[in-house]
C-alpha cells in the first residue's frame, strides 16, 4: 500500500479518534437538559422499578423543573420527606429560585441535610446514587447535588456468635461499615484516630476503610497497607476475606497471617497497640494486621481477668492446640513403632483391642478423622435446629457402629474425640483450620518415621513460621527475633502495671503507660485500723 494511502488513513483516524473524544467527554459530564440527564439515568439503570424519580416546580412561575432521583431500598425514607421534600415544597425562600442560582438555593437554604456535595460528572454521580445519596437536578444547570440520605434496613447490634467471653462488652459488629466505626470511636475517643477510605471493585465498588492512631501505629506499615489496597484490581469484593487474601505476605501457607475478629473492644485493644484496622462494608469481620502467631491464642477475656487466672487459661489453650496437631500422630507412632514407650499393661490392652481390626494404625486413623470432619462440616451447614443433633447423635452412632464392626479400636475413638475436642479450643477459627490440615501431616509423619516423623515434621513447621511476615514484621515475633521487653504478654499474661512497653516490632510509640502502676496498698492492717480510730476520735 502507497505511503500516500497510508497517511490518508492515519489522518482519518484521528480526526474520528477526536470526535469520538469530544463526544465521550460531553457524555461523561452532566449535561445542562433535565430530560436528557434523565434518560441517561434510565438508560443506564436498565428503567429499574426501584429508581425512583420525582419532579417538582419552583420559582415565581413554575417554570424551573426540578428533578430528585434516588434508589429504594438504601435511602432513608423519612429523612428524604422532612429533610428534602418538605424543605423544598413549603420553603418561603422558594418562590425567589431562578435558572442561575438554583442550585445554591437549594443546598444553602432549602436542604436541611447535613452531607450535600455538589456533582459534575456521571461517574461521581452514579457511584452517589448507588451509595444511597439521593439526587436534586434542576433544568439548565450541567451539574446535580448529592444528599447523604443513607438508610435502609440493617441488623441491629447484638452478642459474637463466634468469639463469646463470659466478662467483658458483648456488642459485636454489624453489616454496616458506619455503624462499625462508629462502635470503636465510641470507645477510643481520641482525634489521633484517623480513618482512610477507598472504593474498591469495579462493579461494586465496596467501602473499604483504614482505620489507625496516629503517633502510636508504625508509618512505614501503613504505607505498606495501603500501596497493596490501591493495588487491588478486582470486579468486586464482598466480604473481607478478599481483601485478605487480596493483600496478605504469603499465600502458599495454612496459617493465618491477618487477624480477623468481630469484637469492637478487640480492635479498640490491636489499635492501641499500633496496629490498623480494616472495615469492609458488609461484612462484620475486620481485619488488623499486623498479625503474629501467638496473637491467636489471645482471647479477649484474657485481659479482664486477673493475670494469674489469665495465663493458666493460656497455657491451657496452648497446650490443647499441641493435642489437637500431634494426637492421632502420637498414637500412631505408639502403636507402630515404639510400643517399648508405653507401660505393658496398656500397651497389652490397646494389641488386645486392636486384635480383630484389619487395618493399620494410619489407616484407623486417618478413617476415623475424615468421618468425624464430614460430620464437622455436616453439622455446620444443617439448619441451626437440627445440625447440633445430627452431629451428636452421627458421632456417637458411627463410632459404636464402627468400634462394634471392628473397623476402628475403642482408643483410637478416644484420640479422635480428645482431639476434636481440644481444637474448640483454640480462639481463633483460623488456626484451628491450620491445625486441621496440619494433623494429617504429622499422622502421615508418624506413620513412616514413628515418632522421629513427628520432630521432623515439626521441625518443618516451625522453619516455616519463622519464615513467615506479616507486612514486613516477623510472625513469630517476640521469639523469634527474641525480644524479652515484649515477651509479657504472649505465652504468659504479666500484670497490666508490669506492660509498660507496646509491641516494638509493630508500633512506632512503644510506650503504654507510665510508671509506678504498680498497686501499693497500706503496709498493714493495723496502720489502717489506727487511720481510722484516729479518724473517729477526731469525729467525736
Amino acid at each position: 500500500m502507497p505511503s500516500f494511502f497510508k497517511d490518508r488513513k492515519s489522518k482519518k483516524s484521528r480526526q474520528e479518534d477526536a470526535k469520538n473524544q469530544a463526544t465521550d467527554q460531553s457524555i461523561e459530564h452532566i449535561q445542562d437538559s433535565l430530560s436528557a440527564n434523565l434518560n441517561i439515568i434510565k438508560q443506564k439503570t436498565g428503567n429499574s422499578s426501584d429508581v425512583f424519580i420525582r419532579h417538582l416546580k419552583m420559582g415565581s412561575n413554575p417554570n424551573i423543573r426540578v428533578a430528585i432521583v434516588y434508589l429504594e431500598g438504601i435511602v432513608d425514607n423519612q429523612s428524604i420527606q422532612e429533610f428534602l421534600l418538605e424543605s423544598m415544597m413549603k420553603d418561603n425562600e422558594k418562590e425567589k429560585v431562578n435558572g442561575n442560582d438554583a442550585l445554591d438555593l437549594i443546598s444553602e437554604d432549602m436542604m436541611a441535610v447535613g452531607n450535600v456535595t455538589f456533582i459534575h460528572n456521571w461517574d461521581d454521580l452514579f457511584s452517589a446514587l448507588m451509595a444511597g445519596d439521593t439526587l436534586v437536578l434542576v433544568d439548565g444547570i450541567d451539574q446535580a447535588l448529592g444528599a447523604g440520605t443513607q438508610g435502609g434496613e440493617k441488623r441491629s447490634i447484638a452478642e459474637s456468635t463466634t468469639q463469646m467471653v463470659v466478662r467483658g462488652p458483648k456488642g459485636a459488629f454489624t453489616e454496616s461499615i458506619g455503624t462499625n466505626k462508629a462502635m470503636v470511636r465510641r470507645i477510643i475517643k481520641t482525634p489521633d484516630l484517623w480513618t482512610e477510605s477507598f472504593k474498591i471493585g469495579r462493579v461494586t465498588k465496596t467501602d473499604v476503610t483504614l482505620m489507625y492512631i496516629h503517633g502510636i501505629a508504625n508509618d512505614k506499615v501503613i504505607n505498606e497497607i495501603r500501596q497493596r489496597l490501591n493495588r487491588i484490581d478486582i470486579d468486586s469484593i464482598l466480604e473481607s476475606g478478599y481483601i485478605e487474601q487480596l493483600i496478605e505476605d504469603e499465600t502458599m501457607t495454612p496459617f493465618p497471617t491477618i487477624y480477623n475478629t468481630e469484637r469492637p473492644d478487640v480492635v479498640a485493644g490491636n489499635l492501641l497497640e499500633g496496629r490498623i484496622a480494616i472495615f469492609v462494608d458488609g461484612t462484620p469481620f475486620v481485619l488488623l494486621a499486623p498479625a503474629v502467631f501467638i496473637q491467636f491464642f489471645q482471647s479477649a477475656e484474657d485481659y479482664y481477668a486477673r493475670f494469674d487466672i489469665a495465663t493458666s487459661i493460656r497455657l491451657l489453650r496452648i497446650f490443647m492446640f499441641l493435642i489437637s496437631l500431634i494426637a492421632p500422630a502420637t498414637y500412631v507412632a505408639v502403636t507402630t513403632f515404639h510400643q517399648e514407650m508405653v507401660p505393658t499393661t496398656l500397651i497389652v490392652a490397646i494389641a488386645a483391642q486392636r486384635e480383630a481390626v484389619p487395618f493399620p494404625a494410619f489407616v484407623e486413623a486417618l478413617l476415623m478423622e475424615v468421618t468425624f470432619e464430614i460430620l464437622r462440616e455436616a453439622g455446620i451447614r444443617l439448619p441451626k435446629a437440627i445440625g447440633a443433633a445430627v452431629s451428636i447423635v452421627g458421632a456417637l452412632v458411627i463410632g459404636q457402629a464402627a468400634v462394634q464392626a471392628s473397623i476402628v479400636s475403642p482408643a483410637m475413638v478416644i484420640v479422635v474425640s480428645i482431639t476434636a475436642i481440644a481444637s474448640f479450643a483454640t480462639p481463633s477459627f483460623d488456626m484451628a483450620i491450620s491445625a486441621r490440615l496440619i494433623r494429617f501431616l504429622f499422622m502421615l509423619g508418624a506413620a513412616t518415621f514413628g515418632f522421629y516423623g513427628i520432630i521432623l515434621v515439626l521441625l518443618m513447621m516451625v522453619v516455616h513460621l519463622c519464615s513467615l511476615r506479616s507486612f514486613g514484621v516477623p510472625y513469630m515475633a517476640p521469639f523469634a527475633p527474641f525480644i524479652p521487653v515484649n515477651n509479657g504478654d504472649t505465652v504468659v499474661r504479666l500484670p497490666w502495671w508490669t506492660l509498660r512497653q507496646r509491641p516494638r516490632l509493630i508500633s512506632a510509640n512503644t510506650v503504654r503507660e507510665g510508671e509506678n502502676q504498680r498497686p501499693q496498698p497500706p503496709a498493714s492492717r493495723g496502720m489502717v485500723n489506727r487511720d481510722l480510730e484516729k479518724g473517729d476520735n477526731n469525729e467525736a
